[in-house]
């Protein structure tokens, strides 16, 4: 054959690769969209409405789709960038705050459960002891996929109940590096000489820990300074895009969770002054790559090992979920916890998890389970996971229970009528609700962060536990009858997705809002928000005209200034509101060496200071020519 006609073959399969990539993304889609509308109206949530789509479309359904466990591989970057987005919420001291959390009960929990499902294995389903470990093992892990996303969703990632929650999956995490370990202690298979020792695993692990965290001070945080003083948005999401890759490709090279990269990647930086533009830059591609994860787990379901024995299958999924629920239940109830929020999180983390496929499949080729053994099992793990959107109802109604650790977190549902509601009883919150007491008016605090709550009751200072963007919250909190619902939250994620159901929820009530910036107040466009602050704007401006002073301009000039700046403020961002562009309205501002718009404008507010002025005078010299 010539090189021509290969060059020809392959072109055509090239192109025919192409044409069943966009074939399946859009039957994908499709049956993804329309699944995740039913079940989002049936209040089940979208993650069912994915694995039933999965299922159906995949090879072991109709075989629309094929590929699944490559679609699986590469959709767990889904979990590798949910990782990331909530360390970006964890700075270091706060998770060294949680070690006991992470490294008590989380390592109990996983060597606990691990062992008791072994246990049952080996004496219900006759598989050797070490098959019995390698298949009880996984199967402690539970779903980070599935649990965070609620969590963070509803804002409860903060709170006691989701900070227990988060140990326990964060060392899950950790605990893959020896659960690879034991599986390749036990392998029949004939060594790999190029594979590493578990020492060796470990070693590599700390050493890619210790780079991440070096990398991400002296080169990712030094690297968004220089962007930011440039503006370019695409360059932060290249960046932040970067950080999760490269972070999670170290770790995959070293046969670790790649979330764990990501994970620590985003807890370094949790203190940059652009987490915020990181966050909402990365958010998209989290919930794309997390809705792929979910149709893949549903795509690699075997529907003909269900079939094959269904009974045993629901029965090994309905006592795996029984089993966690229990032992978690009773572990997080000897920790000290009261029994509403242990049977919580037992609820919560009962299922089955996604590195368990993993584990299954280093399992047999390590030759310890037949191929078999890892489809059943696998069922039984994505069963158990279909089971997650229900007992997450349950367990919602028992994670309000109050820690012996913790300070008291009241519901809003408890707290006096007020004239207005503040949400976020952050440096922001604490002066507006100040003012408001200032002219006697009723006040509710809401926050979700625990951790300010219980300074704020040291200072004499009520405020109440919750996520405020919710509305049955706020309902309970009395927005119905309050005037004011003022939102102070140090959150740039929210848009006005978000508020707009809050504004049409409440419309007896002004809604005012803090934003971070230019760039969040463009995001709530359209909410039919009533009023807007943008703290960095009115902050910048304060310091700006405390600079001025301190270079000795006269006060006079520095009016005109400040008036010249707020009008081609508003002036820019209404063309950016016009446009949808953020680079939009570049001439309406100051510029170096001056500029044609602002020189303008400002010669105006110049004209006009000096004609009232010579008004004034002349009207002080005619009183004084009339009194003489």
């Amino acid at each position: 054959m010539t090189l021509l006609a290969l060059t020809a073959a392959a072109s055509e399969a090239a192109e025919r690769a192409t044409d069943t990539a966009l074939i399946e993304g859009a039957i994908l889609l499709g049956v993804a969209t329309l699944f995740v509308l039913i079940f989002r109206r049936l209040g089940l949530g979208a993650v069912l409405g994915y694995l039933i789509a999965g299922a159906i479309v995949g090879p072991h359904g109709l075989g629309l789709v094929g590929g699944g466990e490559s679609k699986l591989a590469f959709a767990e970057l889904g979990i590798a960038f949910l990782l990331f987005l909530v360390g970006l919420e964890l700075s270091p001291g706060r998770l060294w705050q949680m070690r006991r959390a992470i490294f008590g009960l989380g390592m109990v929990q996983v060597v606990v459960t691990g062992l008791v499902l072994t246990a049952l294995i080996h004496l219900t389903l006759g598989f050797s002891p070490a098959a019995s470990l390698a298949l009880g093992l996984p199967l402690a892990l539970s779903s980070t996929a599935q649990v965070l996303p609620g969590l963070k969703s509803s804002g409860r990632i903060n709170s006691p109940f989701g900070e227990k929650a988060f140990s326990i999956l964060l060392f899950q995490d950790l605990a893959i590096v020896p659960m690879i370990t034991i599986v390749a202690v036990l392998s029949r298979a004939p060594a790999d000489p190029s594979a590493p020792s578990g020492w060796q695993m470990a070693f590599f692990t700390l050493w890619a820990i210790v780079v991440l965290v070096l990398a991400g001070r002296f080169v990712v945080n030094p690297l968004l300074r220089i962007i930011g003083r440039y503006g370019e948005r695409e360059l932060f999401v290249v960046v932040g895009l970067l950080t999760v890759l490269a972070s999670a490709a170290l770790m995959h090279s070293l046969h670790v969770s790649p979330a764990l990269g990501a994970f620590v990647a985003g807890v370094m930086l949790a203190d940059s002054p652009y987490r915020h533009e990181i966050e909402s830059d990365i958010e998209p591609f989290r919930l794309i790559l997390l809705g792929l994860f979910f149709l893949a787990v549903g795509m690699v379901l075997d529907i003909g090992a269900v079939i094959e024995r269904p009974l045993l299958v629901l029965a090994l999924a309905a006592g795996l979920v029984a089993v966690k629920f229990s032992v978690l239940a009773l572990i997080i109830r000897l920790f000290g916890k009261p029994w509403k929020a242990a049977l919580g999180l037992g609820l919560l983390l009962s299922q089955g998890g996604e590195f368990g496929f993993l584990l299954f499949a280093q399992a047999t080729d390590a030759l310890l389970i037949q191929p078999e053994a890892a489809s059943l099992f696998s069922a039984v793990v994505t069963l158990s996971m279909i089971s997650t959107p229900f007992l997450m109802l349950f367990a919602r109604n028992l994670e309000f229970a109050p820690e012996t650790d913790q300070p008291a977190l009241d519901d809003p549902a408890d707290a006096p009528r007020g004239s207005a509601i503040v949400v976020g009883y952050g440096r922001f919150g604490q002066i507006v609700s100040q003012m408001l007491h200032g002219v006697a008016c009723s006040v509710t605090l809401i926050d979700k962060k625990p951790s300010q709550i219980e300074l704020s009751s040291r200072f004499d200072t009520k405020v109440y536990f919750g996520d405020g963007l919710r509305i049955d919250l706020l309902r309970r909190a009395g927005a119905e009858e309050a005037r004011l619902i003022i939102f102070c939250m140090d959150d740039a994620s929210v848009d006005a997705e978000a508020m707009r159901p809050i504004v049409e929820a409440f419309p007896n009530a002004k809604i005012l809002m803090r934003v971070f910036d230019r760039r969040q107040l463009l995001a709530i466009d359209g909410s039919g928000v009533d009023g807007v602050i943008r703290e960095v704007f009115e902050s910048s401006i304060a310091m700006g005209l405390t600079a001025l002073r301190h270079l000795d301009v006269d006060p006079a000039e520095m009016d005109d200034v400040e008036a010249t700046l707020r009008h081609l403020d508003d002036t820019r961002l209404q063309v950016q509101l016009d446009e949808g562009d953020l680079s939009a309205g570049m001439d309406h501002r100051f510029k170096p060496g001056g500029g044609r718009e602002a020189d303008s404008v400002l010669e105006k507010f110049r004209r006009k200071r000096q004609a009232a002025k010579a008004a004034r005078e002349e009207n002080e010299a005619a009183g004084l020519t009339s009194e003489s």
